[in-house]
């Protein structure tokens, strides 16, 4: 099965609805006796510690330097295409708040959880990034693992192998370019041993979330970025030494920029065999999953470079209609850095029934819908999703449905009305969306994006609508209110939003409104 024959990624969207997609087993349960470790361990390389680019004090201690840009412009900016390149503090600091583990609770009858930068379904933790690069002050070029548990680097391989990240990528302009690259991975049956096949959407919603973390960190120090989702499967895997079966590379961030950069040959890329720390008894395989990604690969760089070169623009509209709002935004924001708002942030578990403003929903919704810098997407606007709102409180709006524009900062009345136990119901029953202020969904046009780029097009979407929701989680707490993530009944939620929504998919789900004291 090739990458155009796109009935798999339909067959797999349709098989992991809730509640009564055909890939998942309604008697399935999951207790925490079956969880697998929520970080990748390396038993014989050794650990290179990070310096603190994140805070004074102890590691992981402290705030995070208060130099870093205001969050609410890290999330809506992206650095200009112009000489840089990152030294040691800076991928610290990068790392560590984008998937580094940043606090620890303690739940009574559960004991100690270590939580993470980024929020992840199910606190399961299953994406991990790598590291390629040059020389760079201080760190030798190679290929390295992000070690969260000790907030560490491991190397895979010593050398500059960034050619051979281009050449996997069929030659892509950024990386050429590029003093380093991430290399973002999902590890599946650490998520689906919850979640079974829906495990492969939460890769791309944990990873777009963690991403969101990394465009915005990146912006705040300067560093150009671009999300890369064109590369050819089996030679970035064999770089990092992954089989694509128990742990898959999803993607590439080239950081920095370096116009007169000529990038040596690649030393030559022999396989590795490197033993990884297992759970014993738990771990396994998931055919759906392997087989949706072998669906959705590019099986070579020329292949890749084909595939990205018709980005998308902005869906098609339906025509407009009178009646549009537009929402004002605060004059005078908060200016809490990036990272003191990252280590702040966290999955809100009790929301109140309380209104937000609507300069604050204005403000949130146009830095959060900024353009997403993504190889898939037209620079300036593209978008392979829509954001639809059900607005349960506040000040100012009636309750009902929307519909925004982001390009005009505009919200369009769908349906006015009290639909608070409607959003609970759809969120597939939990509370957090029936108090929430707001209720922000992003649906696909999953036709259009499968004729664009095949199977792989579901992974751009997915990825594309969790980058967005993750600025709204940044840009949520960065105002002072909470935001979670929540599943849904996947065709309830589209026929809420029909006929407007007629035929879309929905790819995500944030929640947002008031702390409950």
């Amino acid at each position: 099965m090739t990458n155009r024959d796109t009935q798999a990624a339909l067959d797999f969207h349709e098989g992991t609805k809730h509640p009564h997609g055909r890939l998942l087993n309604p008697h399935h349960r999951y207790s925490r006796e079956m969880r697998l470790l929520t970080y990748k361990k390396y038993l014989d390389l050794e650990s290179i510690p990070l310096p603190d680019g994140h805070g004074g004090g102890a590691k992981g201690a402290g705030e995070p330097e208060t130099g870093l840009a205001p969050a609410l412009q890290a999330i809506a900016s992206a650095a200009a295409l112009e000489p840089a390149a990152p030294d040691v503090k800076q991928l610290a600091r990068l790392l560590y708040l984008s998937n580094g583990y940043t606090k620890t609770i303690i739940y009574p009858g559960i004991g100690e959880m270590r939580f993470r930068a980024a929020a992840c379904t199910g606190a399961l933790f299953h994406i991990e990034l790598y590291l390629v690069c040059g020389e760079l002050e201080g760190l030798d070029a190679g290929v390295y693992h992000y070690d969260a548990d000790a907030d560490a680097l491991r190397p895979l391989r010593w050398g500059d192998f960034r050619a051979a990240l281009v050449a996997a990528s069929g030659g892509h302009h950024q990386l050429r370019q590029a003093a380093a690259a991430l290399v973002f991975t999902h590890v599946p049956w650490r998520n689906a041993v919850k979640y079974q096949a829906r495990a492969y959407r939460h890769a791309f919603w944990d990873s777009g979330t963690i991403l969101s973390h990394v465009l915005a960190v990146a912006a705040a120090q300067g560093l150009p970025a671009e999300i890369v989702l064109g590369f050819a499967d089996d030679a970035l895997n064999h770089l990092l030494g992954l089989d694509g079966r128990r742990e898959m590379a999803l993607g590439l961030v080239p950081l920095g920029y370096d116009p007169g950069a000529s990038l040596p040959a690649s030393p030559a890329v022999d396989p590795l065999d490197l033993r990884v720390e297992r759970t014993a008894g738990v771990e396994g395989e998931l055919p759906a999953i392997i087989q949706i990604h072998r669906a959705s690969s590019l099986a070579d760089p020329e292949t890749a470079a084909a595939w990205r070169s018709d980005p998308a623009g902005a869906p098609a509209a339906p025509e407009p209609v009178e009646g549009r709002i537009a929402l004002p935004t605060m004059a005078d924001p908060p200016d809490a850095p990036i990272g003191r708002v990252i280590l702040r942030r966290g999955s809100a578990r009790l929301l109140a029934r309380e209104p937000i403003a609507a300069e604050q929903l204005g403000l949130l919704l146009a830095r959060a819908h900024a353009p997403v810098p993504a190889d898939f997407l037209a620079a300036g606007g593209g978008s392979l999703v829509r954001p639809y709102l059900v607005v349960n409180a506040v000040a100012g709006l009636a309750a009902g449905s929307y519909a925004y524009h982001p390009a005009s900062g505009e919200l369009e009345p769908l349906r006015e009305g009290d639909f608070r136990r409607h959003a609970g119901h759809l969120a597939l029953g939990q509370d957090l969306a029936a108090d929430a202020a707001v209720n922000i969904y992003y649906l696909a046009d999953l036709g259009r994006a499968l004729d664009r780029f095949g199977n792989r097009g579901y992974r751009a979407a997915q990825l594309e609508a969790a980058v967005t929701a993750g600025r709204v989680y940044l840009a949520a707490y960065a105002l002072g209110l909470g935001a979670t993530g929540l599943t849904f009944f996947d065709d309830e939620v589209t026929a809420f939003f029909s006929p407007h929504a007629a035929g879309m998919a929905v790819m995500f789900l944030m929640a947002i409104g008031k702390y409950a004291r």
